[in-house]
């Protein structure tokens, strides 16, 4: 006698993903306005905002292999842009028909 074996299922998304885009706005929406209904919705405030910020870049700056390779990146990033830069004005200056040898002799 061969051993039981199920067969697979095939999966289906439950829940959100399951829905539509339109529907995961409408049930969103409708949860965020019964919150502030409650008045268990929290809304920063400019200073609240602040404060976070600052404890974000204080906790991120202190790995200091992180920031130096956003430093890293910052570099090459603008070494590129200035040697696209120089080869932009050389192109527009090869282009550029005020040269000397290009005007007509009368």
């Amino acid at each position: 006698m061969t051993p039981y074996v199920p067969k697979p299922k095939p999966h289906r998304p439950r829940g959100f993903a399951a829905m539509t885009p339109e529907q995961r706005s409408a049930i969103s929406s409708k949860g965020g306005k019964r919150a502030h209904e409650l008045g268990t919705a929290h809304q920063f405030t400019w200073a609240e905002a602040c404060r976070a910020g600052r404890r974000g870049g204080e906790t991120i700056s202190q790995d200091r292999e992180h920031m130096a390779q956003i430093g890293r990146n910052g570099g090459k990033i603008r070494g590129a842009n200035a040697v696209k830069k120089a080869e932009a004005r050389r192109a527009a200056n090869d282009a550029s028909p005020d040269t000397a040898e290009d005007s007509p002799i009368d």
